[in-house]
């Protein structure tokens, strides 16, 4: 019995040192980067500091970001990991994290956002967090199951940590990473979730059950309008996913060693950056203006393209980073513009910003193949519950119509590429392998 107690005390104090680690890495890798805009750019974030630049510099400091993120990965003498080796540690216990690699991804990862190539921050908080869990367990030598845990709970704590969202962290966990939840039983459930409580609201009320009336429900033709709005996202996550694989498989059948590789990617950034600096960085500050005004229609559709390449080429120029903040402007500028053109007559700045956040849900879902997720996400990001079930609708469509047309998640991919990948149904999980890939 002591020794069990000793063994559980054990865990629950790397349980909360995995927690804590992967909280002070995400403080400080945020601080670091603030304060390079700060004394570099003189301004609070990348989009500003080269916005400021003159256009030549504009070129050039995505091209020397990228260059110094390919040296350090040239540099390195780990093998290469990223979210997919996370998700086959929880799911499948192949717990070979290493914390080395993982050093070498985040500088360059730092070293490409400090220089604003277009990829996201989540994803180096995510791998150290899954990374710290994995090498907690080591030390404390935890059993196969713990230790699974504790890479499931640091990269809980990496997500949470990028966007301020504990329950979309627990979820993305659960749905993604361990994949525990089967999308055969989510989606119809979260479907028949949405008609019951429109049916309902329409005969009782829209309230909540016990009376507080501080909510709203939003229109028939707004849910409606989303489900148009998910299939849209649907495509434009299909696009995305299809641009990047097609950038992906040229620089493979055309292999370029680092750091030529990764300055790439920055040239590429740079030449759009030149012309639309605010295709810089993981997308966080023009989203904001997004969902603060009304933009131009044109506007929206340029920013969406560029943001969609330069994506892209980011990833494509292996330089490592996460695509969750990216794909989040692409949704948002795609919402905003759907309210402009389908939307309710004189949309107005609430009606593009409500679009804008179902744009969001809608094309991250149909990227990750994760509803719950996004829909949970979107809705802890805006903190607002009128926007719920549209939310939920567009999550819904957008993934059904992407798996319907054959699109693979962005992770199913990464797996698939090593060889391995699975499916989970309600009997369980099901493995599979591609004979043809390389582990």
């Amino acid at each position: 019995m002591r020794r069990g107690l000793t063994d559980n005390l054990r865990f629950l104090l790397a349980l909360g040192g995995v927690a804590v680690g992967a909280a002070l890495f995400a403080i400080a890798f945020r601080l670091s980067l603030g304060w390079l805009y700060r004394s570099v750019y003189h301004a609070d974030n990348v989009v500003d500091g080269i916005t400021n630049l003159p256009r030549l510099l504009r070129f050039l400091v995505p091209v020397t970001g990228a260059a110094l993120a390919g040296l350090i990965a040239r540099l390195r003498n780990a093998p290469s990991q990223n979210v997919s080796n996370v998700m086959e540690a929880v799911a499948l216990g192949h717990v070979q994290l290493s914390m080395r690699a993982t050093a070498s991804r985040v500088a360059s990862s730092w070293a490409a956002i400090a220089g604003g190539m277009s990829i996201g921050r989540e994803g180096p908080l995510i791998e150290f967090g899954g990374a710290l869990g994995a090498a907690v367990g080591r030390v404390t030598a935890t059993s196969l199951n713990r230790t699974r845990v504790l890479v499931a709970a640091g990269t809980a704590a990496g997500f949470a940590a990028a966007y301020n969202t504990p329950f979309a962290a627990t979820l993305f966990v659960l749905e993604t990473i361990a994949g525990v939840i089967a999308p055969e039983l989510i989606l119809p459930v979260m479907g028949g979730t949405v008609a019951a409580t429109l049916i309902t609201r329409a005969v009782v009320g829209v309230g909540p059950i016990y009376g507080q009336r501080a909510f709203g429900l939003e229109s028939g033709l707004d849910v409606l309008s989303s489900v148009a709005l998910g299939v849209v996202a649907a495509v434009g996550a299909i696009t995305f996913k299809r641009v990047l694989a097609l950038l992906e498989s040229w620089a493979e059948d055309h292999p370029v060693p680092q750091p030529y590789r990764a300055m790439m990617g920055g040239v590429l950034v740079g030449v759009i950056a030149v012309w639309l600096p605010s295709v810089v960085g993981n997308g966080y500050e023009p989203l904001n203006r997004i969902l603060d005004g009304p933009m131009a229609v044109s506007a929206l559709a340029i920013l969406l393209v560029a943001k969609l390449i330069a994506t892209s080429g980011s990833v494509a120029s292996s330089v490592p980073g996460g695509i969750f903040t990216p794909m989040l402007l692409m949704g948002a500028a795609l919402g905003s513009g759907w309210s402009h053109l389908f939307g309710p007559a004189g949309a107005s700045a609430p009606d593009a910003g409500r679009y804008a956040l179902i744009g969001m849900a809608a094309i991250t879902a149909a990227s990750i193949h994760a509803p719950l997720t996004a829909a949970v996400m979107i809705f802890e990001v805006s903190g607002d519950y009128p926007i719920a079930l549209p939310l939920i609708v567009a999550a819904v469509v957008s993934t059904v119509v992407s798996r319907a047309l054959g699109s693979e998640s962005v992770y199913e991919t990464e797996l698939r590429k090593r060889g391995l990948g699975w499916d989970i149904t309600l009997e369980g999980r099901q493995l599979r392998r591609d004979p043809s890939a390389t582990p």
